[in-house]
């Protein structure tokens, strides 16, 4: 997943240009783009687009439902779980409870809708309230073989924490929101998932959101969020390993390899052990999709 596009659950025109727009995975927002008076109408338009394109999308399938303090996530799955999207964004997720309290309620809407256990993945945003923030590390406790992946957000966290802005006037988070984005990456390597980086949300700025993305990439994340098509193939270049670094990681594996898989070894005058085999075994993963 390097591009996970969001598209508002109550447009079929914006929905049809997302699943166009070269996303990996579109994500069919019912929560922040959808306003409280036109949900129903969403779950409706929602799970109706989702059946069109299950089978012929290039793009996974991904539907944000509206939060467990709202009330409204039922009503949600119950719409959209029968469509059988590939898995839900979960907002709002204070602990890795939260992510096992969502694999129930799929477990049971699956079986209603005749689709097998376990089919409907799980990308929960963890950073959107303080104690979310602070339980980052329980995602590996309680790991979840529908656990797809992890990922922040800033906008909802600076309204919890009472924050005036998120960005400093050169542009950059604040130390807040640093310490979610870091402990984002740090949970997931922790639980053994994907990082996924949050929006860019100028979406005219495409120097900046380069910028946000090589360093995103840099610092372990695979992917990235998108809040306009515009971005999708910036993301999708940025998050793609190069020629070069495909090439390097498969010489690193087929050294360790052929030297017996030892602990440690040189290639090219340069020692190299076992996290640099990880490292590129990881990559070669990327790489393949």
């Amino acid at each position: 997943m390097r591009s996970l596009l969001f598209v508002p659950g109550d447009s079929e025109r914006k929905l049809e240009k997302g699943f166009s727009s070269g996303a990996d995975v579109v994500i069919v927002d019912l929560e922040d783009s959808v306003s409280l008076d036109d949900k129903p109408r969403a779950r409706t338009i929602a799970a109706a687009v989702i059946a069109a394109h299950r089978a012929s999308a290039s793009a996974k399938i991904y539907v944000r439902i509206n939060d467990f303090s709202t009330g409204l996530g039922d009503d949600d799955l119950a719409a959209v779980v029968p469509a059988r999207p590939d898995g839900i964004m979960l907002p709002k997720c204070n602990s890795g409870a939260d992510v096992q309290r969502l694999a129930g309620l799929l477990r049971v809407f699956e079986a209603e809708s005749g689709w097998e256990d376990g089919a409907t993945a799980i990308l929960p945003i963890v950073t959107e309230t303080a104690a979310g923030v602070l339980s980052a590390a329980s995602y590996a406790e309680t790991t979840h073989p529908r656990l797809a992946g992890l990922t922040w957000g800033a906008e909802d966290l600076a309204t919890a924490v009472g924050a005036r802005t998120n960005r400093d006037e050169r542009g950059r988070y604040t130390d807040v929101f640093r310490l979610a984005r870091s402990l984002t990456v740090l949970g997931a390597s922790h639980a053994g998932v994907a990082a996924i980086d949050t929006v860019f949300v100028d979406f005219r700025d495409m120097d900046g959101l380069r910028a946000e993305c090589v360093e995103a990439e840099r610092d372990g994340f695979t992917g990235k969020m998108a809040i306009h098509p515009a971005q999708v193939a910036l993301i999708n270049e940025v998050f793609t390993p190069s020629e070069e670094a495909v090439a390097h990681a498969r010489d690193v594996v087929a050294a360790f390899e052929q030297a017996g898989n030892p602990g440690v070894l040189a290639i090219g005058g340069k020692m190299y052990d076992r996290p640099h085999l990880r490292g590129a075994q990881r990559l070669l993963a990327r790489a393949r999709g």
